[in-house]
């Protein structure tokens, strides 16, 4: 079956009992045992749920994935899979993450004694040379998060493979609609189900998706007896945004590809972000891995900081908020929000300077969006002029 059809479908049938064509909220902790010897498939929520099994199963079948985890946040995916990993062992990381993972290194794993190196850049040849005997385990996220940086996920899952590493990647800002790492070699995916997959901003929520028997095994262990769960309300709302997922991804692409286009030869803009624009350095490598381009870009601003902060108080359509993946377009600045706890050299190693703008493109009219966008820019002193595109 087709994704759509998938997504609609598959983890999500008809409630036997009562004919529901939406999986039942399954608001309980407990369920009643049969005897004291014999439990239930379901007997406790931190355990396993019917609603998140829906949801899990769904997750599952959209990343072509053999077996799906259901998280209370993205964080706390990313934590269920680094379970994988013990005292000694090594992470080869990207260098541009988000920054809440970037902390789970630093502040988690690290006092565990595990370590991390991070490559200089995205090509296959600075993530090799970072690799040690102790390596366990290839940390990418592709598309980055903010500078949208691609890594080449069939070349260092070739490559991982031969030694023996694990390679796991974070999908959120492509979805599994425009991008499905295990077919790609991959081991884990790692979503923030908050993002695209929820996509109203209305749920937090993180999922592990992966095909080895025994990794499972060791996350789902970790999820039973952490219990880092969501509730089931949660798992209902992310299986509602799964069933649009096709449609608004599509969406979100066309927009951001008609506002990358503008923004790019916009006089006040220093350098746009775009996997789907020729100009941006690994286009070709995201034609190869990605179906889609998805929703997400990143602006550098003449003028530095004082033209950012003028940008964001400009805008009227576009909200100053931390996250993204909504129906709703968001802005915001990478050095003062999602990075702002590194220090300056840090950000400064990772290429995140004060001029950055971050875009989630939402599902507003194309035209109404590049409108609020063009008045926010003709307020900035290197705005110069530029004609609307008539969308």
């Amino acid at each position: 079956m087709q994704f759509e059809t998938l997504s609609i479908h598959d983890g999500q049938t008809p409630d036997p009992h009562t004919g529901s064509v939406t999986v039942p909220v399954f608001q309980t902790s407990t369920f009643e045992r049969e005897d004291l010897y014999q439990r239930r498939e379901f007997f406790y929520s931190r355990i396993g749920n019917p609603t998140r099994q829906a949801l899990e199963s769904t997750l599952a079948l959209l990343e072509k994935g053999k077996f799906g985890l259901a998280f209370a946040s993205g964080a706390a995916a990313t934590m269920a899979a680094l379970q994988v990993l013990r005292p000694g062992d090594h992470i080869v990381s990207g260098l541009d993450i988000y920054g809440g993972t970037y902390r789970i290194f630093e502040q988690l794993l690290r006092p565990w004694g595990v370590t991390v190196s991070y490559a200089e850049n995205e090509d296959t040849e600075s993530y090799v040379r970072c690799i040690r005997p102790e390596t366990r385990l290839i940390w990418l996220e592709s598309p980055s998060n903010p500078l949208l940086r691609l890594s080449d996920i069939r070349e260092l899952a070739l490559i991982a493979r031969e030694r023996d590493i694990l390679v796991a990647v974070d999908n959120t800002f492509a979805s599994p609609y425009f991008q499905r790492p295990l077919e790609l070699g991959a081991d884990i995916v790692v979503h923030s189900t908050t993002k695209y997959l929820g996509g109203h901003s209305d749920v937090i929520g993180g999922a592990v998706v992966l095909n080895d028997e025994t990794l499972h095994k060791t996350i789902k262990n970790y999820q039973a007896a952490a219990g880092a769960i969501p509730g089931p309300w949660d798992c209902w709302l992310i299986m509602r945004g799964l069933k649009t997922l096709k449609i608004r991804m599509k969406e979100h692409e066309a927009n951001a590809l008609h506002l990358a286009k503008l923004l790019e030869r916009h006089p006040a803009i220093e350098r746009v972000w775009y996997p789907g624009l020729p100009s941006h350095p690994q286009h070709e490598l995201a034609r190869r891995q990605m179906s889609g381009f998805s929703g997400m870009l990143t602006i550098a601003l003449k003028g530095g900081l004082p033209a950012v902060e003028r940008l964001v108080a400009g805008l009227s359509l576009f909200a100053l908020a931390d996250s993204l993946g909504g129906v709703e377009s968001l802005v915001a600045s990478p050095a003062k929000m999602t990075l702002g706890a590194l220090s300056a050299e840090e950000r400064r190693k990772r290429g995140c300077s004060d001029n950055l703008v971050r875009m989630s493109i939402g599902l507003e009219h194309a035209g109404d969006l590049e409108a609020d966008l063009l008045a926010a820019l003709s307020d900035l002193p290197q705005a110069g002029t530029l004609a609307p595109s008539g969308a």
